[in-house]
């Protein structure tokens, strides 16, 4: 279901921004990296090697840069970024700053309290996001923070009960959870929450152990037309486009060979203001001097972000992405 800020007739409008900016070469999702910085551990990032001293170089607003790129997406990311205090007052202007827009944040969960999330709703926030790949011990370990599952889902009813009515859980699918990723789905259903998937790679610091392996592709082909059954019977549950789905055993077999729009219709924004076609790319150049990305050639991932990219735009397909 929508959030209660929106009503189904926001549906059109939001699909012809979506077209205007496609026709404009304009991104359709900006994210905001507000800090690199991030107290998890997991063994796959770096983040939490950033030193602390680059807080001093983090922007205190990004409402000009969302202005200019005027998005329907517009995504809180970092690092982990509860970590900066000034959140609220960055969500806010931001909000301020643009129209027709959903607004959500990215976070491990550890420091998320009900009156926290509630400030950042109140700001201007349209959805939470949570990473969750194990439903035990198995999440604590692999984000390095001790009881951070069981947290997540004793949270989950709390940031309900204080009127937050749109939560995701976003799990990467790789290795070691391919056979629990079902499971998920169906805690989320009981919860009343969504699940947004993506695919691990090692882009970003080479760590190819929790890469899908080769003798699990039938599983995996099965857990994806499970996936999708679950999908069908239950609109909203399962938040991803059926053609992004569809792409993760491609990608895992090496099939997939489609130019990456990253970059075009999706772009992230450091946390000095600098351009970033990819997440796991260098920076390019200052938002002000914004110049259009063209398709490439690669194939080392298949984030949620690069596939829900290529995914056509059809009308149920607005409303998975603001269900």
């Amino acid at each position: 279901m929508l959030s209660s800020r929106f009503a189904p007739w926001h549906v059109p409008l939001f699909a012809a921004k979506y077209a205007w900016l496609t026709l404009r070469h304009r991104p359709i999702l900006v994210h905001f990296e507000v800090t690199m910085r991030c107290n998890a551990h997991c063994d796959f990032c770096d983040y939490w090697k950033t030193d602390a001293s680059a807080r001093e170089h983090e922007l205190r607003s990004f409402a000009d840069a969302a202005r200019f790129f005027s998005p329907i997406m517009i995504t809180f990311t970092g690092g982990e970024p509860l970590l900066r205090r000034d959140l609220e007052d960055l969500v806010a202007g931001v909000a301020r700053a643009t129209r027709l827009r959903y607004i959500t944040v990215i976070t491990h969960g550890g420091m998320l309290t009900p009156e926290r999330a509630r400030s950042l709703w109140d700001a201007g926030l349209n959805q939470f996001n949570i990473s969750l790949d194990f439903l035990d011990e198995r999440h604590d370990v692999a984000r390095g923070i001790p009881g951070l599952a069981s947290k997540i889902l004793d949270l989950v009813p709390q940031l309900q009960r204080v009127g937050i009515d749109s939560i995701r859980f976003n799990t990467v699918i790789k290795r070691e959870n391919l056979s629990g990723v079902v499971a998920i789905v169906h805690r989320a259903r009981e919860l009343g929450v969504g699940v947004s998937f993506s695919t691990y790679t090692d882009l970003k610091n080479g760590n190819p152990e929790h890469r899908i392996a080769g003798d699990q592709l039938d599983e995996l082909d099965a857990v994806i037309d499970e996936l999708l059954s679950i999908k069908r019977r239950r609109r909203g549950l399962i938040v991803n486009s059926d053609h992004y789905l569809r792409q993760i055993p491609r990608y895992a077999r090496g099939e997939l060979h489609e130019p990456c729009l990253s970059g075009m219709r999706t772009i992230h924004i450091d946390p000095m203001g600098y351009v970033r076609r990819c997440p796991d790319f260098p920076n390019d150049f200052h938002w002000k001097a914004f110049r259009t990305y063209h398709p490439i050639a690669c194939n080392a991932c298949f984030y949620a972000c690069r596939g829900e990219s290529q995914a056509p735009l059809t009308m149920s397909r607005v409303r998975d992405v603001m269900a």
